[in-house]
Parts: C-alpha cells; structure tokens; sequence
C-alpha cells in the first residue's frame, strides 16, 4: 500500500490481484469502515461477494451512523454528518455506488447536484437570551494572544503534543472567543481533551478556517445518515452477494505470535507514486508505532455468539482468510430513552462490545493498541444527543425567526449547528434538509440536540440532561428558541416528540494519547488481519469525519490483498501557502498581518520583513489573500459561497418561495400567511422561577404512521 496524489491513479482501475478468489474476508462490524472494506474488496480486490462476511451484534447495519423509527417511540439519529470537499476515500467509493434516489444516478453525482443547488451557508450561528442572534457576525473575535496560541499548537510536532490536554496551549484569550464556541460545538471538543487531535485538525482542516464561521465550507447529505450513506452502500454490496450475519456478535479474535519467524514486510514502493509521498515515507514522515515487532502474527480463531440462537462458536482461519477488526466505538453502551423517560448512563463493557473485544485482543500484543487511554472514565467522553420531532406548526414560527428558513422544502435550514451561547449544556441544535427520513409525514420535521455538558443543570430544567426525559429537552429547547414560559410545556407535551440518547464514549477518541495507543492499520508482522474505523491509526487524517473510517478500511483491504493502486493522500492543504496565508488573516478577522503585534514598533518590524518581498510572486500573494492592505484584494468575512455565480441571491429566494410553499401544502387547512399572522410568536415572558422537574406527564403520545422499526422495537447501530 502507498499514498498517491493526483488523478492519473485516481481515475485509474487496478488489475486482479493473484489469487483472490481462494481468499476469504471477516468483517467485524458494519459501520462505514467495515461497509467501505466490502466494498473495497469487491471493486479493486475483485473478491467474490459469496466469500465475504460481515458480523454485526445488532438487528440494523450503519453503527454510528443511524437513523430510524421506533415503534411505539418515533424517529431518531444519534448524530450527522458533515462532509468536506476533499474526502477523497469518500468520493472514490460513492462515485461506484448508485443513489436510492436513482439507481442510474451513483450517489456521488446526486450529492454533487444537490449542494450545487442548494449550497450550504448558516444566517445564524449562535444565540443567547432565548432565541436572540448572538451576533457572533461571522468574527473569530480572537485577541493576538490568542492567535499566537493557536499558532504554537499549530507549529508543535506530535512528539511535543504527546499526552497534552487542549487546556495546556490554550487559556482564556482562546477559551472565551467565538472561535472556540465554532469549534469545539461544530467538533465536540472539551476543554480537556487531546491537544494533539486539536492540532491534526487545524493542519487537516486549514482550508476550510474562512468557512468556519457560517459553515459555508459543509456539505450535507439529503436524509439523515442511515439513508443516504449506508442504506445505498449496503444495497450495492448485497447485489454483489456479500454476506451479512446481524444479530452475530464477535467475541474474541485469538492470535499467533512467532518468537522467530518474521511476518510480511510492506515497503512503500511503485514506479507511479507522487515524488513528494515517496520522500515521506521513506524519509519517516509517518513512523510506525512504537510497540511495532517485524514477528509473524496471524489471526487463527473467531469466536462468535448468534445472539438469535443463543449459539457459541469458533471459526478456524487460514492465512488466506482476512480478518479485519473494528476494535472500540463512539456509541457502544448507549443507552436511550424516550418522550417520558430519561436515557439514563450505563458505561458497561458486555461480551461482544467493540471495547470488550479490543481489550481481549490488546492483551495478545502490545501493537494492538491501548484501549484504556480512552475509556478510563466515561464522564470525560460522553455527551448527549436528542431528536425533537414536531407534530405540527406549532413550534415551526420560533423556528423560522431564528433560522430566517422554512424548514420545509428539502432545502437547507440552519445550515449546520445552531449553538446556544449561554446555555448551561452548552446545546446545539440542527436542522437539515427535510424530511428528514424518507417516509416522514410532510407536516413534520426532526430537529437534532446536542449538550456537551450534560452534567449542569439546564437553565429552565434545573437537572442534569442525563436525567430528563425527552419531554424536559424538549422544554429547555423551546426555552432557548425564546418561547413563552407558558407555552413550553404544552408545545413540548402535545405539539413535539423527543426521545434522548446518552453516548458515554461518544468522545473517546479525543482523550490525551500517544503514538501506538491507537494500533496501525495493518501492524507490522501481520499476515491476514487489519484494524478499522476511528480507534486504528492514521497519519494526518482526522478521526470523527466519515473520511477516516473510509480512509482505514481502504487501506486494509489495499495492504492485506496487495492492490497495485494508490491509496489517495490526505489533502495537503497544511502544506499550501495560500491556504496557510488565508487561514492566518482569516483568523484576525480580515485583519492584514502588518496591524500584528503589541505595539508600533513589532508592526513596523513586521511591514519592513513583508516589504521585502516586493518584486517576487510571494508579495502578490501577500496581496492576493490580504496579508498586506491591498484595495484591489478587500478581505472579508462573507460565505465562501458567494463567490460562486452558480449560486445567487435570486437563488436563494427561489428556493425560499419552493420551501413556503411546501409549508403550505403541509398545512392545507391554514395559508400559510394566515399561520404567520396567527402564530406570531408572541413577546418574550422571562419565568422568574423556571420550571423544576415536578411537570405534569406528557398528556399526548406521538402517533406518527410507523416509517421502520428493528426486531425489538429498539434503535439499532
């Protein structure tokens, strides 16, 4: 396996490599790493489907990537997505995937369409004092302190960042800006968590700094992630006749380790590879884990439970049988709740659970990883989801007031998070493209909540969020769309349907680490296996994007079946000199680099090194992104999307004029003129004493026409 750029292999087809169809594939898991391992298998290592098989302990595919209807409860997602334009694992594979929404349309093509028109831009970003623009007007608002610290967290190596929390680089000047309210609700970041995975994730993400304030720099997918990520992968690999075993749990993975012999040794070597990636990687940019032996180490049991059978049983493995591990995982252990009980937390480790099996294999070797580094206490990595689902128009005026959208439509809405400034869960709130699920009634629409602080007591529910019902999220919601304190209640009882999730290790993968924590893709030495998904090694990729999950399962299947293909770098944005340039005025808010420092005289030491440059192409770029005041080069802070005259403010009201008038036809009794007069929202009441937990029980249940339920009538992974 190697690291290519540029399209000459990207667009290329690799040959069958010799002997695949004696060769057999398990796949623990199926979320996007083990789905895009499938996949990976049967286009470019051209392995017969019939040979493939994928172990899941839950009744529906996807892991973290959910999205479905409860029966007897209602709709719910754990989380979303947001995708960048250079995923280029992601793309690759959907490029090769057809759409559910046309067969003959691969999702790539669709998803393309559909952010074409209908690019994505948020008009309000955060709000404070229940429902009011927090004006945060698309500024950074960081002080040049605060630059500098962003700049030595930038500039560290990982050596250096090893083991260091976030809090240990940034204080205040950083802590109490707007851009750390963008960040850390846009990447579920606390203050705690891994200085190192902060800094992989502005190096990774340093072309998009500009569209970070409006997220002008995010696309997203039509429905929610279930349907339009998984669902038509899973159609694609079954057409191919993978084999799926759900309902299967995989307990344990034994090993062979060789005190002599020497397993596999995998040079990074092909005539066609970019000059840049060779020198990197034969001059160590990407060093392999520490823990790293050369000894032969072979996978040569599985032992599985049919958890529908009650049925225990060991599969015997040959070196022709590949294994490929998603050890961890951000949502194992969830638990979760309804619109009159509380999702509760229950950390546990049970047999078949991604950190039970990887504790088990961790013990064989220590390049298998250290799985306690990241779950050592649940309360540091755990938060909290919601899905509020109105039942009416009710509640949809508060809405658009804060979002200046309908919501109806299929057109984008917030735009991403909404964050809530001074809400004591630190909540944020989405709304995307709706409906959201496929066969969702038209009147309705499913709002996602999230609190990264779970632990306070909410500003008008005096209790932790891990403690409430659906109901009560609901009421704190309403309370910060700036509802009338007479209203909630009613609206979240009668009018809305919320059910919670609690996710204790929804966050594990940003604790403090090092090097060798998290285990190589494929580890030196192995013959027939590979880790996947969030918790196996990557260089310079992020974890917490679908690209990363993708980027693994690419990577074993190119390694373990020697696929003569590139395998797409990481972007290198971190290495362009015009991304770098943008970023660095782009954070001072438009400010050119020569008004930087504490006092005249660091300026004009500043301007004269800048100046110096007059007469080469690097003072034009200066110019060109606004280091250097250029009237001919105006920086700004408007949405990346304006820039583009595909897209305009006719546009934009076209697609406002579609939404109302599905609003309208989703309300065929009230015009929707006569709903904007009648429910206007009415003036901010303040309750001096907001409401306890004493409320009275939801007087209504959510009777919404069943869309798809699993076998126990329970969310399935």
């Amino acid at each position: 396996m190697y690291y290519s750029a540029g399209n000459f292999e990207a667009f290329a087809h690799p040959r069958k490599p010799e002997g695949v169809e004696h060769k057999s594939a398990y796949i623990i898991g199926t979320g996007l790493a083990a789905l895009t391992s499938a996949f990976y298998l049967v286009r470019d290592a051209q392995m017969p489907g019939k040979n493939i098989h994928v172990f899941d302990k839950d009744v529906l595919p996807g892991g973290a990537l959910d999205g479905a209807f409860i029966k007897g409860e209602g709709y719910v997602m754990r989380g979303g997505r947001e995708m960048d334009n250079h995923f280029e694992v992601m793309w690759d594979v959907y490029r090769d995937v057809p759409s559910i929404e046309d067969e003959d349309v691969s999702m790539l093509d669709y998803y393309y369409w559909l952010n074409k028109e209908d690019p994505n831009f948020s008009k309000c970003r955060a709000t404070k004092g229940r429902g009011q623009d927090a004006h945060t007007d698309r500024k950074f608002g960081l002080s040049d302190k605060a630059v500098m610290e962003i700049l030595k967290l930038y500039l560290a190596t990982e050596d250096e960042l090893a083991n260091k929390k976030i809090t240990d680089y940034f204080d205040d000047e950083v802590l109490n800006s707007n851009f750390w309210l963008y960040w850390r609700t846009m990447f579920a970041f606390e203050n705690w968590q891994s200085a190192l995975e902060m800094h992989r994730y502005i190096h990774r993400f340093i072309h998009h700094i500009g569209g970070l304030p409006d997220f002008s720099a995010l696309r997203f997918t039509r429905y929610n992630q279930y349907e339009s990520m998984i669902l038509p992968l899973m159609n694609y690999l079954k057409a191919h006749d993978v084999q799926f075993h759900m309902q299967t749990s995989v307990d344990d993975v034994t090993f062979e380790v060789s005190e002599t012999e020497m397993g596999p040794k995998r040079e990074f070597t092909n005539v066609a590879m970019d000059e840049i990636a060779r020198a990197q990687a034969e001059n160590g940019a990407f060093p392999r884990n520490p823990y790293s032996t050369p000894n032969k180490k072979v996978a040569k049991t599985l032992v599985i439970t049919d958890l529908k059978n009650n049925e225990r049983k060991t599969i015997e493995l040959t070196e022709d049988d590949f294994v490929f591990i998603t050890n961890g995982g951000l949502v194992e252990s969830t638990t979760e709740g309804n619109q009159n009980t509380p999702a509760g937390f229950d950390p546990s480790l049970k047999p078949g659970n991604g950190w039970d099996t990887w504790n088990r294999i961790a013990a064989v070797d220590p390049s298998f990883g250290h799985p306690e580094k990241f779950i050592y206490d649940p309360n540091l990595t755990k938060w909290m989801s919601a899905t509020a689902t109105t039942l009416d128009d009710e509640i949809i005026p508060y809405i658009e007031k804060i979002t200046g959208r309908s919501p109806f439509g299929g057109h984008t809405v917030t735009g991403g998070i909404v964050s809530v400034e001074d809400s004591n869960w630190l909540m944020s709130w989405t709304i995307n493209r709706q409906q959201q699920f496929r066969d969702q009634p038209a009147d309705q629409i499913s709002v996602w909540i999230d609190a990264l602080l779970p632990d306070n007591p909410g500003n008008y529910i005096r209790k932790k969020m891990q403690d409430c019902t659906g109901e009560e999220i609901c009421e704190e919601w309403l309370y910060h769309l700036g509802v009338p304190t007479d209203r909630i209640h009613e609206l979240a009882s009668k009018h809305c349907n919320t059910i919670p999730v609690m996710m204790p290790y929804v966050d594990a993968f940003f604790m403090p680490r090092e090097l060798g924590d998290r285990p190589d893709v494929v580890p030196d030495g192995a013959v027939n296996f590979a880790f996947i998904g969030q918790f196996a090694e990557e260089p310079r990729d992020t974890i917490f994007t679908t690209e990363y999950s993708m980027r693994t399962g690419m990577e074993a299947v190119y390694t373990l079946c020697d696929v003569d293909r590139g395998v797409p770098e990481v972007w290198n944005s971190e290495y362009d000199v015009r991304d770098m340039l943008n970023a660095a005025v782009k954070l001072r808010d438009g400010e050119p680099l020569t008004t930087f420092g504490r006092n005249g005289i660091e300026r004009k030491a500043i301007e004269v090194a800048l100046n110096r440059t007059k007469g080469t192409y690097i003072y034009e770029m200066l110019k060109t992104f606004g280091a250097i005041a250029d009237p001919q080069h105006p920086v700004d802070m408007k949405p990346g999307m304006r820039f583009d005259m595909s897209f305009s403010q006719a546009d934009e009201e076209r697609l406002m004029k579609e939404a109302k008038e599905a609003e309208k036809a989703a309300f065929p009794d009230q015009a929707a003129e006569e709903a904007a007069a009648a429910i206007t929202p009415a003036q901010e009441s303040v309750d001096p004493q907001p409401a306890g937990s004493d409320g009275p029980e939801a007087e209504e249940r959510f009777t919404a026409p069943e869309a798809a339920s699993d076998a126990n009538g329970k969310d399935a992974k």
